[in-house]
C-alpha cells in the first residue's frame, strides 16, 4: 500500500514473524503502523467457548489495522501470523507525519480503509443470512469481485474451508457440505482440492 523506500524513510523496520506468531493482541494500544512485505495475517477473535472468529486475512502488500492509529482505543482483535511473515513496522507517530506530508499516500489510506469498511458491511449483511450456501457465495463474490475475470471458475478462492467457516461464522463440517452441494449446483467446482469460483 505504501511504497517500502517511503516506509524505511520515515523510519519503518522490518520484523520478522514465524507462523502462530501474535503480532498484538486484543486490548493493546495502537504503536505501530503494520504493512506486508511477505507472508499471510489473521485479524482474530475468540468466544468465550473459545471458538475462533476470523474477522479478516491480509497477504503481501497489505497493511492492516492501521484505522486505530486514528483514534486513541484498544485493538478489538487479535492479530496472528498465518505464515511466516516479514512486515514493516512504522512507530504511530512517523506514519501521521508521513500521511501528512504525501497527499496521495493518505488518499490511498483513507481508500483502503473505505474498502475494508465495505467489507464489514457485507459481512455484517452476512450474518443475518440464515442459509450456509447463501453466505459462502456473497464472502466468495466479495473476493471475485477483485479478479479481472468474471467467467465462471475462473478465480481460485484463497481460503481454506476452515478460514472459510471462520469467516462466517459456520462450521467446517458446514462447510464442506455446502460446498459439495454448490459444485453440484454448478455454482463452483473443486480442482485438485482448490476451489474454482
Amino acid at each position: 500500500m505504501i511504497v517500502e523506500d517511503l516506509l524505511i524513510s520515515f523510519g519503518a523496520k522490518a520484523k520478522e514473524y514465524k507462523a502462530g506468531d501474535i503480532i498484538f493482541r486484543e486490548g493493546e494500544f495502537s504503536l505501530f503502523y503494520h504493512q506486508i512485505e511477505k507472508g499471510q495475517v489473521k485479524l482474530n477473535n475468540y468466544t468465550e467457548d473459545g471458538k475462533e472468529f476470523i474477522q479478516n486475512i491480509f497477504s503481501a502488500g497489505h497493511s492492516f489495522a492501521e484505522s486505530l492509529l486514528f483514534v486513541d482505543r484498544p485493538y478489538p482483535m487479535n492479530a496472528v501470523a498465518i505464515e511466516d511473515c516479514h512486515i514493516f513496522r512504522l512507530p504511530k507517530s512517523n506514519f501521521l507525519n508521513l500521511i501528512k506530508e504525501n497527499q496521495e499516500v493518505s488518499l490511498n489510506v483513507y481508500q483502503c480503509m473505505a474498502e475494508r469498511m465495505y467489507y464489514k458491511y457485507i459481512m455484517l449483511y452476512n450474518l443475518s443470512f440464515q442459509n450456509p450456501m447463501l453466505k459462502l457465495k456473497q464472502l466468495m463474490d466479495y473476493f471475485k469481485s477483485y479478479s479481472e475475470d468474471k467467467s465462471p471458475y475462473s478465480f481460485q478462492i484463497p481460503l481454506t474451508r476452515q478460514q472459510l467457516a471462520s469467516l462466517t461464522g459456520l462450521r467446517v463440517e458446514t462447510v464442506i457440505r455446502a460446498i459439495k452441494t454448490m459444485e453440484k449446483d454448478k455454482i463452483l467446482k473443486i480442482e485438485k482440492r482448490k476451489i474454482m469460483y
